[in-house]
């Protein structure tokens, strides 16, 4: 299966958030996919600190010949929140260099050289997927699957300065002009995410497995951990576990029998104001409802995905 991988990976940089990283890396240990590239967006770290630590990656787990294109570093249409990498990311990991051109052209690129061939997998805020429909609106017929890891859709975050999940919070317009472009979405939200847990003991093993990348995603693992727990001091779980949020969208492609999945129609808050990027879910029980836009996940098999996951993982 094609794959084109749209990320804001941070793994890599000290204390960062993992699962970009473990999405990359199930990627590339299921045979099933064929990631031919990567792209690079703001979100959970500024698109120059994210294109640097996906060449990083691919390096450690032995495929640097996967091209990694530098995308979006704002919003769709706010162009002023761009971000610069921090020195210290910017002295170690700055002399990778991203494969030219800009992601949303090469998105729609390819996926208008292969149509029906290629399934995007969209892990970060989607402002370059919808850059690229927005280039070529062709691109949304001709993609053979857009599988997003965003939103939630049976329940709220019950954070007030941040309603929306993360992804669709940062740019919540890309998320609707996606859902409105008629392209096939597939949506994996915090609704099953948070459900999915790597724990410190999970990251031990990995760290004394004997295996290069073992060692690396364990030893990055406890240091989100302990960012975790310093940052939610409050909260006895909060360094304990984390959510793989971005390998169960991973995994809705290879597995698709560990998610229950029901059709719905979405849109998505734009507005910038307080429900800002909150995911509006019709799951079209009444007589008028709309047309189904997207099929959403609503339940996971927590036993079964962490078995595939770890299996794996543990042969990098």
């Amino acid at each position: 299966m094609r794959i084109i991988l749209d990320t804001d990976m941070a793994m890599g940089a000290p204390g960062s958030e993992i699962d970009d990283g473990f999405a990359l890396a199930l990627l590339l240990a299921d045979d099933t996919f064929d990631v031919e590239l990567v792209t690079s967006v703001n979100g959970n770290i500024d698109v120059e600190s994210g294109t640097y630590l996906s060449v990083e990656l691919l390096e450690r787990l032995g495929r640097p010949e996967i091209p990694v294109v530098r995308g979006a570093a704002a919003p769709i249409v706010e162009p002023d929140r761009a971000r610069s990498a921090p020195e210290e990311v910017r002295a170690r990991f700055g002399h990778h260099k991203a494969a030219p051109g800009f992601a949303a052209a090469e998105i729609a690129r390819r996926v208008l050289a292969s149509p029906g061939e290629i399934t995007i997998v969209a892990i970060g805020p989607l402002t370059n997927v919808a850059a690229a429909i927005a280039l070529e609106p062709t691109v949304a017929g001709a993609v053979k699957e857009i599988v997003v890891m965003g939103g939630v859709f049976l329940g709220h975050t019950n954070v007030r300065r941040m309603p929306g999940e993360f992804n669709w919070w940062v740019d919540a317009l890309a998320a609707r002009a996606v859902l409105r472009s008629g392209a096939p979405v597939r949506l994996v939200g915090l609704d099953v995410t948070t459900k999915v847990r790597l724990t410190r003991e999970h990251a031990a093993t990995m760290a004394a497995g004997g295996r290069p990348f073992g060692e690396f995603a364990g030893e990055c693992t406890i240091a989100w951990l302990d960012r975790l727990g310093r940052e939610h001091p409050g909260d006895p779980e909060a360094g304990r576990s984390c959510a793989m949020h971005d390998p169960l969208a991973v995994a809705a492609i290879s597995r698709p029998e560990l998610l229950t999945w029901v059709p719905a129609h979405v849109d998505v808050v734009a507005a910038d104001e307080v429900g800002r990027g909150v995911a509006i879910t019709d799951l079209l029980a009444g007589h008028d409802a709309p047309p189904a836009n997207a099929t959403v996940a609503t339940a996971v098999d927590v036993q079964a995905f962490m078995t595939y996951f770890l299996d794996r993982i543990a042969a990098l």
